[in-house]
Protein backbone atom coordinates (compact mmCIF):
# COMPACT_ATOMS: atom_id res chain seq x y z
CA UNK A 1 0.00 0.00 0.00
CA UNK A 2 1.41 3.35 -1.45
CA UNK A 3 0.65 6.54 1.15
CA UNK A 4 0.70 10.12 -0.31
CA UNK A 5 3.89 10.72 1.73
CA UNK A 6 5.76 8.56 -0.62
CA UNK A 7 5.47 10.13 -3.86
CA UNK A 8 8.50 12.18 -3.45
CA UNK A 9 8.88 15.68 -5.40
CA UNK A 10 6.44 17.29 -8.42
CA UNK A 11 8.74 16.95 -11.31
CA UNK A 12 9.45 20.38 -12.88
CA UNK A 13 6.88 20.02 -15.93
CA UNK A 14 3.73 20.21 -13.59
CA UNK A 15 4.72 22.70 -11.51
CA UNK A 16 5.02 25.51 -13.39
CA UNK A 17 6.53 29.02 -13.20
CA UNK A 18 3.86 32.00 -10.77
CA UNK A 19 3.22 33.91 -13.59
CA UNK A 20 2.31 37.87 -11.92
CA UNK A 21 -0.86 38.41 -13.84
CA UNK A 22 -2.26 35.23 -12.00
CA UNK A 23 -1.96 37.05 -8.66
CA UNK A 24 -3.49 39.86 -7.42
CA UNK A 25 -2.93 42.03 -5.85
CA UNK A 26 -0.58 43.61 -8.46
CA UNK A 27 1.18 46.16 -9.51
CA UNK A 28 0.60 49.56 -10.73
CA UNK A 29 2.24 52.48 -12.55
CA UNK A 30 1.79 55.59 -10.77
CA UNK A 31 0.40 58.60 -12.55
CA UNK A 32 -0.04 60.98 -9.51
CA UNK A 33 1.43 61.67 -6.12
CA UNK A 34 -0.06 63.99 -3.19
CA UNK A 35 2.08 64.72 -1.04
CA UNK A 36 1.42 65.03 2.67
CA UNK A 37 1.70 63.65 6.17
CA UNK A 38 0.45 61.10 4.74
CA UNK A 39 0.89 60.14 0.72
CA UNK A 40 -1.95 59.42 -1.92
CA UNK A 41 -0.69 57.94 -4.65
CA UNK A 42 -3.13 57.60 -8.35
CA UNK A 43 -2.63 54.72 -10.93
CA UNK A 44 -3.28 54.63 -14.20
CA UNK A 45 -6.01 51.87 -13.32
CA UNK A 46 -8.47 50.92 -10.22
CA UNK A 47 -6.44 49.23 -7.99
CA UNK A 48 -6.97 45.54 -6.03
CA UNK A 49 -5.52 46.86 -2.68
CA UNK A 50 -6.63 46.60 0.66
CA UNK A 51 -6.22 48.56 3.54
CA UNK A 52 -3.08 47.26 5.41
CA UNK A 53 -1.46 46.55 2.45
CA UNK A 54 2.08 46.92 2.30
CA UNK A 55 3.43 48.43 -0.82
CA UNK A 56 6.33 49.95 -1.91
CA UNK A 57 7.27 52.63 -4.31
CA UNK A 58 9.25 52.25 -6.87
CA UNK A 59 10.16 56.10 -8.62
CA UNK A 60 12.83 56.15 -11.28
CA UNK A 61 15.23 59.39 -12.57
CA UNK A 62 12.78 61.75 -14.50
CA UNK A 63 9.41 61.39 -12.39
CA UNK A 64 10.31 63.69 -9.11
CA UNK A 65 9.54 62.49 -5.54
CA UNK A 66 13.06 60.29 -6.53
CA UNK A 67 12.89 60.74 -2.19
CA UNK A 68 10.10 58.42 -2.17
CA UNK A 69 11.95 55.76 -3.99
CA UNK A 70 12.07 52.39 -2.58
CA UNK A 71 10.06 53.52 0.47
CA UNK A 72 7.54 50.70 2.00
CA UNK A 73 4.41 51.66 3.63
CA UNK A 74 0.75 50.27 4.54
CA UNK A 75 -2.50 51.03 2.95
CA UNK A 76 -4.62 53.24 5.22
CA UNK A 77 -7.52 54.68 3.02
CA UNK A 78 -8.43 53.55 -0.15
CA UNK A 79 -10.57 57.19 -0.98
CA UNK A 80 -11.28 56.40 -4.83
CA UNK A 81 -10.65 52.59 -6.67
CA UNK A 82 -7.54 54.36 -8.49
CA UNK A 83 -5.85 55.74 -5.51
CA UNK A 84 -4.52 54.64 -2.21
CA UNK A 85 -3.19 56.67 0.70
CA UNK A 86 -0.32 55.40 2.83
CA UNK A 87 1.60 56.05 6.11
CA UNK A 88 4.41 57.29 4.17
CA UNK A 89 5.70 60.90 5.47
CA UNK A 90 6.16 63.25 2.25
CA UNK A 91 5.65 65.98 3.81
CA UNK A 92 9.34 67.44 4.18
CA UNK A 93 12.04 67.78 1.07
CA UNK A 94 10.09 65.52 -1.13
CA UNK A 95 10.40 66.90 -5.02
CA UNK A 96 6.72 67.14 -6.38
CA UNK A 97 5.81 64.44 -9.10
CA UNK A 98 6.11 64.79 -12.44
CA UNK A 99 4.94 62.85 -15.66
CA UNK A 100 7.49 61.45 -17.66
CA UNK A 101 7.80 59.77 -20.79
CA UNK A 102 10.87 57.66 -19.80
CA UNK A 103 10.96 53.93 -20.72
CA UNK A 104 10.81 53.36 -16.66
CA UNK A 105 7.47 54.15 -15.22
CA UNK A 106 6.67 54.70 -11.69
CA UNK A 107 5.31 51.88 -10.00
CA UNK A 108 3.64 50.76 -6.61
CA UNK A 109 3.64 46.97 -5.88
CA UNK A 110 2.44 45.08 -3.48
CA UNK A 111 5.07 43.42 -1.20
CA UNK A 112 3.57 40.23 0.51
CA UNK A 113 1.83 39.09 3.13
CA UNK A 114 2.54 40.66 6.82
CA UNK A 115 -0.14 38.22 8.43
CA UNK A 116 -1.56 41.09 10.74
CA UNK A 117 -5.20 39.72 9.75
CA UNK A 118 -7.46 41.14 12.07
CA UNK A 119 -6.47 40.90 15.94
CA UNK A 120 -8.21 40.77 18.93
CA UNK A 121 -7.24 40.00 22.76
CA UNK A 122 -5.66 36.26 21.64
CA UNK A 123 -3.73 37.44 18.89
CA UNK A 124 -3.80 37.02 14.79
CA UNK A 125 -7.74 35.77 14.19
CA UNK A 126 -8.11 35.19 10.45
CA UNK A 127 -11.58 36.54 9.28
CA UNK A 128 -11.56 35.08 5.58
CA UNK A 129 -9.97 32.14 4.24
CA UNK A 130 -7.15 34.52 3.30
CA UNK A 131 -5.11 37.66 5.15
CA UNK A 132 -6.35 41.07 3.79
CA UNK A 133 -3.27 42.02 1.86
CA UNK A 134 -2.19 38.13 1.19
CA UNK A 135 -1.72 37.02 -1.97
CA UNK A 136 -4.21 35.46 -3.97
CA UNK A 137 -3.52 32.85 -6.77
CA UNK A 138 -6.11 33.71 -9.66
CA UNK A 139 -4.73 31.35 -12.29
CA UNK A 140 -7.27 30.26 -14.86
Amino acid sequence: MTSVFEIGPVPPFNNPPIMPQFFIPQAFFISGVTLGTTTTITATQTMDYVIGQQVRLLIPNGSGCTQLNNMIGYVIDIPNPDQVTVDIDSSLNVNQFTSSSARTQPQIISIGDINSGVLNLNGPKQSGTYIPGSFINISP
